[in-house]
């Protein structure tokens, strides 16, 4: 029978229970597996395991099927066979409490953070900034801090590279590390996100965690979902970025819980591997520490992806939780992967782990849980139990109602643009071409003014001089007259 306070996974070869205690779920955990092995079957079970425990949950739907958890299910054929081979199994058909998350907001609630929230490494990140160009983010998000500059949209940071191109004095000691070049760089990466659509991400109002922790209405955790179907193949460092972001601003605002009963939050991260591709040093060291001291503020962090060689040996190392369905080995650096994977279990002499791994068929895995006191347990061949919700998507109108009916409707749903750094640099901007028109209209005045008086000027000499020239040529006349007349006198 099953023990209380357990994520139930499944069942061993002897058909006996198989969970992984409540109280050890914060020490992470994987989902591995070739594709079509069931890995979202799996991690529909976990999911609704953690919501019947009052465990709120955060997840990415990235094949769009995992969202059947807000139907009840239908058992048929080989899925009512294994319910029925596990008698134990308390299965009763059930929706569970769904809200629904898009980006772009138009499957789910939209999802977004600003980009004063996400800050210049992970934004760095996502731009795939080099050395000088991250150093110039920085100089920058040094400015708008400084400066009172509120980072929301994307719009917000072009306003604001646009000032310190004009207005190099304004980044003081940092004017070197913020060049003509640099900037520019940068505004093409922005412009380039534009295109994947990313536009959508940044703005208000953002999500706030305490949404995503409150628990339903009956006690069961929610299940928040972001529909990841289309963002993954389009913009998947998009997709990588936030639930980065997510990761860390939880670090950030929980406080440290110790040990407890359960976790306060389960993170489920699908194609895991998108996290550490092409992350810079500093933020996987980053990610990796986060990772590590997390569980303390009661959040289980679960990757889901097809090998455990996508993630790095560090990470590994502190995941508790380990499932491993069914994977390929055709070439010689597949069969080494293998054996790898194999060896990271606790070894089981009852069983082959290197052999299983090739034989596992839809719906089982080899899993690896923690005992008691934290040590691994012994690794065991495990059929996964059914969830009780669907298997497979909701239809489009079950979506729709799922949206209308979330606790959350119309909060997220119309975005706000309220006075960024847009509006300021841009009524500064304005300010300036004004008081630059009425310099010049002042200068205009003055040398108008200028010009009038050096006309009268001019006139007054011109007079003079004429009234000098008459007078002269008078007294000549006279002169001369005086002259003529005297001499005829004589």
């Amino acid at each position: 029978m099953p023990v209380a306070n357990q994520l139930i996974l499944g069942a061993d070869l002897g058909g006996q229970p198989v969970g992984q205690l409540m109280h050890l779920a914060n020490r992470h955990g994987l989902v591995a597996g070739a594709t079509g092995t069931g890995k979202t079957v799996t991690l529909q079970r976990l999911v609704e395991e953690f919501s019947d425990a009052g465990v709120a949950v955060f997840a990415a739907d990235v094949k769009g099927d995992l969202c059947g958890l807000g139907a009840a299910g239908a058992p048929q054929g080989k899925v009512a066979e294994r319910i029925a081979s596990m008698p134990w199994l308390e299965h009763r058909p059930t929706a569970y409490p769904v809200t629904l998350w898009d980006v772009h907001g138009q499957s789910g609630h939209p999802l977004r953070t600003t980009l004063s929230e996400m800050g210049p490494l992970l934004l760095g990140a996502l731009l795939e900034l080099t050395d000088s160009q991250q150093a110039a983010l920085y100089a920058a998000f040094k400015v708008a801090d400084r400066e009172g500059l509120l980072l929301l949209d994307l719009k917000d940071l072009k306003a604001l590279l646009a000032y310190l191109k004009s207005n190099p004095a304004v980044l003081g000691d940092d004017s070197a590390l913020f060049t003509t070049t640099s900037a520019q760089a940068l505004l093409r990466r922005l412009s380039s996100l534009e295109q994947q659509g990313a536009e959508a991400l940044f703005g208000e109002p953002a999500l706030q965690l305490e949404d995503i922790l409150q628990p339903d209405r009956d006690g069961r955790g929610r299940i928040h979902l972001l529909d990841a179907s289309r963002l993954v193949h389009e913009a998947p460092k998009v997709y990588a970025t936030f639930l980065l972001w997510l990761l860390a601003e939880l670090f950030e605002q929980l406080p440290e819980r110790g040990d407890a009963d359960k976790p306060l939050l389960a993170l489920f991260f699908d194609e895991a591997h998108l996290l550490f591709a092409d992350t810079p040093k500093a933020l996987q060291e980053r990610l990796e520490q986060v990772v590590r001291l997390i569980r303390s503020k009661g959040v289980g962090v679960y990757f889901v992806t097809q090998s455990p060689s996508d993630l790095p040996d560090d990470v590994l190392a502190q995941l508790g939780l380990r499932i491993q369905h069914g994977l390929r080995a055709f070439t010689t650096r597949e069969q080494k992967s293998l054996r790898a994977v194999a060896d990271g279990f606790r070894p089981n002499p009852s069983i082959d782990a290197l052999a299983i791994l090739t034989e596992l068929g839809i719906g089982e895995a080899l899993v690896g849980t923690l005992e008691d006191k934290g040590t691994p347990a012994m690794v065991q061949r495990v059929a996964i139990a059914p969830p009780q919700s669907r298997i497979g998507p909701l239809s489009e109108s079950e979506r729709a109602a799922l949206i209308r009916q979330s606790p959350l409707a119309g909060r997220y749903d119309k975005p706000i643009d309220r006075e960024s750094a847009y509006e300021l640099l841009t009524a500064r901007a304005a300010q300036a071409s004004v008081e630059v028109a009425q310099a010049q209209t002042k200068a205009s005045a003055t040398e108008g003014i200028g010009d009038l008086l050096g006309g009268m000027v001019g006139q007054v000499m011109k007079g003079a001089v004429r009234q000098a020239a008459n007078q002269l040529g008078r007294q000549l006349v006279r002169g001369l007259l005086g002259s003529l007349l005297g001499g005829k006198r004589r």
